[in-house]
């Protein structure tokens, strides 16, 4: 993919947050073509390693730690050695998300915690740790994934929509607090996303006549925004969630 120079995230380390939904390889692939330092951090069965070695060819190869997102004092001991190994972070990619699925009243208290702190609060404690950091430099990224759930209710998903509304608002807010100090908060929202190629999709399926686009999306299609939002031209965007999914909320 070329890089307009404006996009250029050379000399910028950049920290992302894996999972297992397989998007990290290919949001790491773009960051790291646009010239980021990558330190991608993730629980032993994310997909951190895999997208470790997907780019592993570019000229400085990312920094990988293992992490518990579950687990607040493993938070910041990874984030204590990602200083140390890079001495400055200027983009947090807040990634890391665990699907969940379930009719309200049957979910236990111990699934929402559970929810709640993989999908949310690590999110709240990378930024404020991290972002902590990017007040003492006057500058700094943060990019917060979310999905169209933000803005939307989806049958046996009151957990995951609560969450993913709660990220919205953190984004929003966080940028109002932040913005004057030199600080960018915006967020990318994905709507139904695959890894298969489109030729793979069968285009009777009922969510893709739904879809305006008449497909889901892939990873990549958020890897582009990503770049932007990593930049330095996205100096006037603050506090946005920007919606790439193939216009399903245009139903609303």
């Amino acid at each position: 993919m070329p890089i307009l120079n404006e996009w250029n995230l050379s000399e910028k380390n950049i920290l992302i947050t894996a999972d297992r939904r397989g998007w990290t390889p290919y949001l790491a692939d773009y960051l790291s073509e646009a010239g980021a330092n990558l330190i991608i951090v993730g629980n032993s069965d994310s997909d951190m390693k895999e997208a470790a070695a997907h780019i592993k060819n570019v000229r400085k190869a990312p920094l990988t730690i293992e992490t518990n997102l579950l687990d607040e004092s493993s938070i910041l001991e990874t984030i204590e050695t990602a200083y140390d190994s890079v001495g400055q972070i200027h983009c947090l990619v807040n990634n890391a998300k665990a699907d969940f699925g379930k009719r309200f009243e049957s979910v236990t208290t111990t699934e929402w915690d559970t929810l709640y702190k993989f999908n949310f609060k690590s999110m709240v404690l990378f930024s404020q740790i991290v972002g902590t950091k990017m007040l003492e430099h006057g500058y700094g990224r943060i990019v917060n994934m979310t999905s169209n759930l933000a803005k939307r209710g989806l049958w046996n998903s009151v957990a995951a929509c609560s969450v993913e509304g709660a990220i919205h608002q953190f984004t929003s807010s966080l940028a109002l607090e932040w913005g004057r100090e030199g600080i960018r908060v915006n967020g990318i929202g994905a709507g139904w996303i695959s890894k298969a190629p489109q030729s793979e999709q069968d285009p009777n399926e009922l969510l893709l006549r739904y879809l305006p686009s008449r497909r889901k999306g892939h990873p990549t299609d958020l890897a582009g925004l990503l770049v932007y939002l990593a930049s330095e031209s996205c100096d006037f965007v603050n506090g946005q969630t920007i919606f790439i999914d193939g216009g399903s909320l245009a139903h609303a």
